[in-house]
């Protein structure tokens, strides 16, 4: 049996806000420790019907080398190829509903993050606050490289070599962008026009431009003198705090306040809620970058990044980034393509076939399906839009949901029932929980059950069955050594996935 969530105490800081010193009084060092950052808490809906609200596209396999946290991750563990002191443990910031799955996904590379958990989603500039703050009581000063769970940077040689150079600027006291080097003229990001060399190693930051119209982008791209805003960051924690309170004290105030106040448990450090819904929403570029530009006491620089770099914001993206057949189609899962050229085509559940087409994106799974025109792929969020005013549950998950014990795929749903097909791993178990609207029917159809019923607690093979009653407190776990597989039938009046009172969970969701 797991015991409830544990809440531990944790050391305080002096007062509301961490007592900082003025960035330019920040003397350089040599021996900091280098944390990882991952901006975890983005929710997409360019790549749907992959991405979904409650499983977005950092957690999914996009292309076919593990979820694009998983990827970040290894990348930036990476960093110690180039004699950075990086440290074990990255900081992952993601909202709650998403904590669960990241940590297991990262616990299948033998990584164990610390997770900062958002009671919303606030921007980045917030977000990187919370684990700057983290950063500062977990054992003082760090130079944080951040950057968001979901982009491809295909050469990571590139990537270690450019971070490196990167957090020897960030030691002295300067905050860091890596810049791309564009390939063609995109609308989509926001451009970097640099400024005087720094060392001969990097360029000060003269200005930001945001998603240039399609003429300018190209203007952009003939001089050869900009780059892409990346959005990934190189800086101390101090560096930033003191920055972010200089330029946005409002913003600082109220992410130190809501930090504070919060909670640690383990299943992260969970920010005081309501004093977190008084932090301002707004972006690292917006609330410091472009100040930076305009001058100042603490200098921006970027570095850049010579790799092939992706945030896999659409699906022509995705194309973009994957290698292609002679007719320059990339299939994923059973597909058959005749007489087609130029096309995206994913199944997810089902054999897809197409003819006689050409510049598109099919992507299939088990509850929908997506076809657009690859010219168009930038038009999907308005699809997406469309499905939520109708209130369709597309838009929120997949059929098959992943939960951090394993998943379950609502394979049948009527008026006052739903049939799951649900699978725990080895040694997993749900929790303890019940619920106010529902009974539920269990059989177990492979591996064997130990179920909690109220004050019983009995064992189900292969064939057997059990009934939970309406209120009744329940858990389910897999003893075994192999899979567990049941069949699920919920009858009531209700039957939302929220009709959940969780009382234990090993997972930290207990209510």
């Amino acid at each position: 049996m797991s015991t409830p969530v544990e809440t531990r105490e944790r050391p305080r800081m002096n007062g509301v806000a961490p007592q900082l010193r003025a960035p330019h009084t920040l003397a350089a060092q040599t021996a900091l420790r280098t944390r990882a950052v991952v901006l975890a808490g983005g929710s997409g809906t360019r790549l749907w019907p992959l991405s979904r609200k409650h499983f977005p596209k950092q957690l999914v396999d996009v292309l076919g080398a593990g979820s694009l946290l998983q990827m970040t991750v290894r990348r930036l563990q990476r960093l110690a190829d180039v004699e950075l002191a990086i440290d074990e443990s990255p900081i992952i910031v993601c909202g709650a509903e998403h904590r669960a799955v990241s940590a297991q996904q990262l616990e299948q590379l033998g990584i164990r993050a610390r997770f900062i958990i958002e009671p919303s989603g606030r921007n980045t500039a917030p977000a990187l606050s919370l684990a700057a703050l983290h950063a500062l009581e977990d054992g003082g000063d760090a130079v944080l490289v951040v950057m968001p769970a979901d982009h491809m940077i295909a050469d990571v040689a590139a990537f270690q070599r450019a971070v490196a150079v990167a957090s020897r600027h960030a030691e002295r006291g300067a905050i860091v962008t890596l810049g791309i080097r564009p390939t063609r003229p995109e609308t989509g990001y926001g451009y970097i026009e640099p400024g005087d060399e720094v060392d001969g190693t990097a360029r000060k930051i003269a200005r930001f431009v945001e998603k240039p119209p399609i003429e300018v982008a190209r203007s952009y791209l003939a001089s050869g003198k900009y780059f892409w805003n990346s959005g990934i960051f190189v800086v101390r924690a101090s560096v930033w705090l003191s920055t972010l309170q200089e330029m946005q004290p409002e913003t600082y105030s109220a992410c130190s306040a809501a930090y504070e106040a919060g909670q640690d448990s383990s299943g992260g450090y969970k920010p005081h809620e309501q004093l977190f819904e008084q932090v301002p929403s707004d972006s690292i570029d917006y609330a410091v970058m472009e100040n930076l530009a305009r001058g100042g006491e603490v200098e921006g620089v970027v570095v850049p990044l010579d790799a092939e770099w992706s945030d896999l914001g659409s699906w022509d993206s995705v194309w973009d980034a994957l290698g292609k057949d002679e007719s320059g189609n990339v299939a994923s899962g059973r597909v058959l393509m005749e007489d087609a050229n130029s096309c995206y085509v994913r199944a997810e559940s089902r054999l897809v076939t197409c003819v006689g087409v050409s510049d598109l994106v099919v992507v299939e799974t088990a509850d929908a399906v997506l076809v657009v025109d690859r010219s168009r792929v930038q038009d999907v969020k308005r699809i997406v839009g469309r499905i939520a005013d109708q209130q369709g549950p597309e838009v929120d998950a997949h059929r098959k949901v992943q939960r951090p014990w394993g998943c379950y795929d609502s394979i049948d749903k009527g008026e006052r029932f739903q049939v799951k097909h649900i699978v725990v791993e080895a040694g997993a178990q749900l929790s303890l929980q019940l619920h106010h609207h529902r009974a539920e029917h269990w059989i177990v159809v492979r591996g064997t059950a130990l179920v909690t019923r109220g004050e019983e607690q009995f064992l189900l093979g292969e064939n057997e069955s059990t009934y939970i009653p309406l209120g009744v407190k329940h858990r389910l776990e897999n003893p075994g050594k192999v899979p567990l597989e049941l069949i699920e039938v919920q009858s009531g009046a209700y039957l939302g996935e929220d009709d959940i009172v969780r009382f234990e969970d090993v997972y930290g969701r207990a209510n």
